[in-house]
């Protein structure tokens, strides 16, 4: 069975810093585990000893390996092997050839221009379970100096590509992640992307610092009004046959899907079964 994550709150860890996988994994739903950019090249022969040294729950935990195209993505991959971590994240992944050649369920993270253009192919890879996207090496790679505009919001190129690497991942059955919020005050900011991303059905966010956490789970909570819409839903569904009427509203199979992520996101168990198609929305 592929691996999903189990909550939103994807926490990225240096990995030439054990002393702190355990309190990363207490705080996180998922620890990721940096041999890349959070790791000092030097110590990266350390770190990978780390990785085996101080073990974490596999089925929590995702590695962030260095590049294909790196002289240290051979290494990392022996250490995650030699670790039983099954989950890894490619970083600055740009072809299917790339994931499929890991022996591992691969985490593609869509961070060059390159990989933004083949998205599609890279989320089509055997081997692929979730997708990631990256702004600043992207931005980095075009020669460009900033992913974001003077109040904070994405410019069109990093949202263009978040956009595609969401419906890579939608395309191919996989699970997505948004970027990390790199401005670790601005809580405001991460709770309205985090927010726009589980509307959008991002399955997760990721974070570079534990007071982040929080902001992000309780974006991906449904309100109270929601858990309520849902649980209407799925009760009439279990009455009522095909299509249905529900407070003056149709509800067809993308509505009672819409209310079956809610039920997933808030814990309520659901009925197997979808209404019928209606018409297109």
């Amino acid at each position: 069975m592929s691996w999903s994550p189990p909550g939103p709150a994807l926490l990225f860890c240096p990995a030439d810093r054990p002393e702190r996988f355990t309190k990363a994994a207490a705080g996180a739903d998922v620890v990721i585990v940096d041999l890349e950019d959070g790791c000092h090249p030097q110590r990266r022969d350390t770190a990978r000893q780390a990785l085996a040294q101080t073990p974490l729950d596999a089925q929590r935990t995702i590695v962030r390996v260095n590049p294909a195209t790196s002289p240290e993505h051979a290494a990392d991959l022996d250490a995650v092997a030699r670790a039983g971590y099954d989950v890894v994240m490619l970083a600055k992944a740009e072809s299917p050839q790339q994931v499929s050649a890991i022996d591992a369920q691969v985490v593609a993270l869509v961070e060059t221009p390159m990989g933004a253009l083949r998205a599609a192919e890279i989320a089509a890879a055997a081997g692929c379970v979730g997708m990631m996207w990256g702004a600043e090496d992207l931005v980095a790679g075009l020669g460009g100096g900033s992913s974001r505009f003077a109040d904070g919001t994405y410019r069109d190129v990093a949202r263009h590509v978040r956009s595609t690497v969401l419906l890579a991942a939608g395309a191919y059955g996989r699970f997505a992640v948004d970027a990390v919020h790199l401005d670790i005050a601005d809580h405001a900011g991460l709770r309205a992307e985090a927010e726009d991303a589980v509307a959008l059905g991002f399955a997760a966010t990721a974070c570079i610092h534990p007071s982040q956490v929080e902001v992000i789970r309780a974006a991906y909570a449904p309100t109270e009004e929601q858990v309520a819409w849902a649980r209407r839903v799925l009760a009439a569904a279990e009455d009522t046959p095909g299509v249905f009427t529900l407070d003056g509203r149709m509800v067809d199979a993308p509505l009672f899907r819409q209310a079956q992520a809610i039920a997933d996101r808030a814990g309520i168990s659901r009925p197997p079964r979808t209404p019928t198609e209606g018409p297109p929305h």
